[in-house]
């Protein structure tokens, strides 16, 4: 290619709402352009890393899994099936939906599993046409809340998504395995920082999921992991040994006047304790959608006071006791403001593990009565601290079963940096920023279960089937190898998946010399199979330069004054290093360099070329 003959501009300056270097650098470079809120043109260079990047996937599926397409527009009855239609459209809210002219809601989808569901049951009938697994490439569709970051968070972009169908969980397992680790040598084929680590589902479900994550400051989430390499987990689902807590200094039970302190701090410096004795005790709303409406749950959620509520596994503790209130999907939950929904006000700061349901008012919508959760290491806490369900004052030497009944207990608490690990009370938990790029799930049998969805065992029996999903991002990652690999010049691409491996760059567009030599090379690594662009513009040899490590093309190859000995400078991108080389050895080097560089086992790798 041309660069006078193609779309190629280049700024100097990135777009004002540029929130990382990552996104500053491929809108500067004019590989996409913003078109609104969570909207990107993609432009021909970028459409070339693209591409790349669904070949290497396609070339680490082949064998494992089979590539169809299925429709972006899905019937809502499909979601219905599942029971996923409110969670997505209003729990989450993050589905676009559409009605055609018949009246009919479809949605714009997000994710394809009750799609895959709907096509295995009517093809699969038998465990001897199992495992099956299938993928597609193609666009999806979600109507971010905040659009933000680029490409990490849009409203259309797009994924590789994977279903597969198996007889037992052992089959799932060992798929679920095997498709780790082609999404492992995927991140390990294109020279990145990563790191597996164990996942909250969230609304796919399932079991067991692991999240793939490529290490970089601006990351959206934390990963906690522990040094030795055994344990490696999203801070949502992260888990860890709560610090111990000293003996508490309080002997027997008594009730304090304590003004002013509606806060652990301000509680403890009156009291004379550690936040660890204490047990705070933190009011939800949950509303969940319900057939008839919604109803409004208040919820009382007690754990030690020196620790933090992980609203994803409070979210999940609360879903899994929907039945008690009706069932449903979980709308929405929030830290209760004022609680509104009381009968009086609400001795908000100073409130006890037993506040009486009798504070909730009795209206339409509202369930009369407190779901209480305690943390695992509030359940544990002896002789502890908390508030007295009246404004200014507290409790001491307070114990579960003797003052107070033990609510349900489950694991809310929020892991931190700095906490012991589970596995090892050597290890503790350091924190890394990452961006997540794919996701597998374990998801069991409960689409299965739920849309019908069953083969015929070889004991003759109708079973569900064991699904699995997997998904990973192609527009995402190709960002997040922008953010982890570009510098302050622009963006550093892996040979494997850069638009064009090799720039020419004729400092002198009139030196006939120069243009000649271009001209030749261009033919001779076009007939080798390297791509290559030839940047023929008539402008400054510095504006040449600056575009080329702009655009991160692996090798810039520069026809100058070095013509004059027969020489043309070759500088590595990613090292930034340069070397002459003979004109008539060029193309050979390269075409050897770049068949090493983009081969399975050492692609992302750059090395200088060897001397002349």
């Amino acid at each position: 290619m041309r660069v006078s003959q193609g779309l190629f501009v280049t700024w100097r300056e990135a777009p004002s709402d540029a929130e990382t270097r990552g996104i500053a650098m491929l809108s500067r470079a004019g590989f996409v352009r913003k078109l609104g809120s969570g909207l990107y043109a993609n432009l021909p260079l970028m459409q070339r890393v693209l591409l790349r990047l669904e070949t290497m996937m396609r070339q680490e599926l082949s064998g494992v899994a089979q590539e169809v397409s299925f429709p972006i527009l899905q019937p809502e009855s499909l979601w219905r099936e599942s029971g996923r239609w409110e969670a997505y459209t209003r729990a989450e809210g993050i589905m676009f939906t559409v009605q055609d002219r018949a009246g009919r809601q479809l949605a714009l989808g997000p994710t394809h599993e009750e799609v895959a569901v709907a096509v295995m049951r009517d093809m699969v009938q038998s465990y001897r046409d199992l495992p099956v697994s299938v993928y597609q490439i193609g666009r999806k569709f979600r109507d971010e809340l905040r659009p933000r970051f680029g490409l990490l968070r849009t409203r259309e972009f797009t994924m590789k998504d994977g279903y597969s169908f198996h007889a037992s969980p052992e089959d799932l397992r060992a798929h679920f395995e095997g498709m780790s680790g082609v999404y492992a040598r995927l991140l390990t084929r294109l020279g990145v920082r990563w790191r597996a680590v164990e996942a909250d589902s969230g609304n796919i479900g399932g079991a067991d999921s692991r999240e793939f994550m490529v290490l970089t400051d601006v990351g959206e989430d934390e990963v906690l992991y522990s040094a030795d390499g055994r344990y490696a987990a999203n801070a949502e689902r992260a888990v860890s040994r709560p610090a111990e807590a000293a003996p508490s200094p309080f002997r027997t039970f008594g009730r304090h006047h304590t003004p002013g302190t509606a806060t652990v701090a301000t509680a403890c410096a009156v009291l004379g304790c550690e936040p660890a004795h204490m047990v705070k005790n933190v009011l939800y709303d949950a509303v969940f959608s319900q057939e008839e409406g919604t109803l409004l749950v208040p919820v009382l959620v007690s754990l030690r006071g020196d620790h933090a509520v992980n609203p994803v596994k409070l979210w999940n503790a609360v879903q899994a006791r929907a039945e008690r209130f009706g069932g449903g999907t979980l709308i929405s939950l929030e830290v209760a403001q004022t609680g509104a929904w009381a009968e009086g006000e609400l001795p908000l700061g100073y409130i006890a593990p037993e506040l009486p349901d009798r504070v909730i008012a009795r209206r339409e919508g509202l369930y009369p009565a407190f779901l209480r959760l305690c943390d695992g290491a509030a359940a544990e806490a002896r002789n502890f601290t908390t508030g007295a369900n009246e404004a200014d004052w507290h409790v001491t030497g307070a114990n579960w079963g003797e003052h107070y009944p033990l609510p349900d207990v489950v694991e809310v608490r929020q892991a931190r940096a700095g906490d012991v690990s589970l596995h090892d009370p050597s290890q503790v938990l350091h924190s890394a920023r990452g961006i997540e790029v794919g996701h597998v799930f374990q998801l069991g049998t409960r689409y299965a279960q739920a849309m019908n969805a069953r083969f015929t065992a070889a004991d003759g029996t109708a079973q569900p089937f064991h699904m699995g999903c997997y998904g990973i991002g192609v527009t995402r990652l190709a960002q997040a190898i922008a953010e982890q690999l570009s510098d302050e010049r622009g963006l550093v691409w892996p040979a494997v998946i850069a638009p064009y491996q090799v720039i020419l760059t004729v400092v002198d567009v009139q030196d006939e010399r120069q243009m000649q030599a271009a001209e030749s090379l261009y033919a001779q690594l076009r007939a080798a199979g390297v791509d290559v662009l030839l940047d023929d513009r008539p402008e400054r040899a510095g504006v040449k330069f600056a575009d080329a490590d702009l655009t991160g093309i692996p090798y810039r190859v520069t026809l100058g004054r070095a013509l004059d000995q027969g020489e043309v400078e070759v500088k590595v991108r990613r090292t930034g290093e340069v070397r002459r080389l003979a004109l008539a050895e060029v193309a050979a080097a390269l075409q050897g360099e770049l068949g090493w560089a983009t081969s399975p086992a050492e692609s992302g790798r750059a090395t200088l070329l060897p001397n002349a």
